[in-house]
């Protein structure tokens, strides 16, 4: 009789701890239902202070294997913690599409990005007493052109023993069609990879989590086309949340966050897991 195969255990993230109240409460709950395995921590969020960490803190003590990493965060709404980063936008970082522009024109400063990076590692440290468990970034700028250098080099700096999170995906090539932001990150990711792989920064092998989120769709069905063929140690972006004033105020991925959150809490999400050979363990 052949034995079945054991479990493949991946990492479910839930980012952008500390974007708000209401979305550092869902985290928090999910981590104490053993429903997610990492979480990463948005250093520049409004919803970020020593009761939230304390309270992050206390859930994960009470489920070892839960990671906590930082969130990175280059992009609007948020400020920078250096007081010379540029270039800015009325204060606040520019928005995703003019970070990413500049990056592929290669017109960042990669000096000031390091310490802005370096920084927010610095608060991170501050704050938890430690440094991550990983590294990944706000809608995805570790991954860019003019940020991923000085993005590793702060890591590697600061963290040494963490890693870092990559976006592309490991599926058969006729699934990357009619998913532009996926293909997207795959593209941005290939040379993110070999880059880590230079420095000798560990990575997670496949990812998965993005969808275009103002059509929400049905997350149940997501989450199974996300952990189909997923391998060992491959990594699940995730957004859960309450709505809430600061959350409406700041992003708009607000209700689809709670269709999140509502799935991942019920009884068909670990069905779902165990149907698929997958484990948060």
């Amino acid at each position: 009789m052949i034995a079945a195969a054991p479990p493949r255990r991946i990492w479910l993230c839930a980012d952008d701890y500390g974007l708000a109240e209401g979305v550092n409460r869902a985290i928090r709950d999910l981590i104490g239902r053993a429903r997610l395995n990492a979480t990463s921590v948005m250093m520049v969020g409004p919803a970020i202070g020593r009761a939230e960490i304390a309270a992050l803190q206390e859930v994960a003590a009470a489920s070892p294997r839960c990671a906590i990493g930082l969130h990175a965060t280059l992009t609007a709404p948020f400020r920078p913690l250096t007081m010379h980063f540029r270039p800015l936008d009325g204060g606040l970082f520019p928005p995703f599409p003019k970070l990413l522009r500049l990056g592929l024109l290669r017109r960042l400063d990669p000096e000031m990005i390091e310490d802005e990076l370096a920084a927010q590692l610095a608060a991170f440290k501050d704050l938890l007493g430690r440094a991550p468990d990983f590294v990944d970034g706000h809608q995805h700028v570790q991954l860019f052109p003019g940020v991923r250098d000085a993005f590793l080099r702060a890591v590697k700096q600061a963290a040494p023993d963490a890693w870092v999170r990559q976006g592309g995906r490991r599926q058969r090539p006729a699934k990357r069609l009619g998913a532009p932001k996926a293909l997207l990150l795959d593209v941005l990711s290939a040379q993110f990879r070999a880059r880590a792989a230079k420095a000798g920064i560990p990575f997670n092998p496949a990812f998965a989590g993005a969808y275009d989120f103002s059509r929400a769709p049905d997350f149940g069905l997501l989450m199974r086309q996300f952990i189909e063929g997923l391998p060992e140690g491959g990594l699940v972006m995730c957004h859960p949340g309450f709505v809430d004033e600061t959350l409406a105020s700041l992003d708009p991925l607000t209700v689809q966050r709670e269709a999140e959150h509502a799935f991942l809490a019920g009884d068909d999400f670990p069905a779902l897991l165990a149907a698929n050979g997958v484990t948060l363990g």
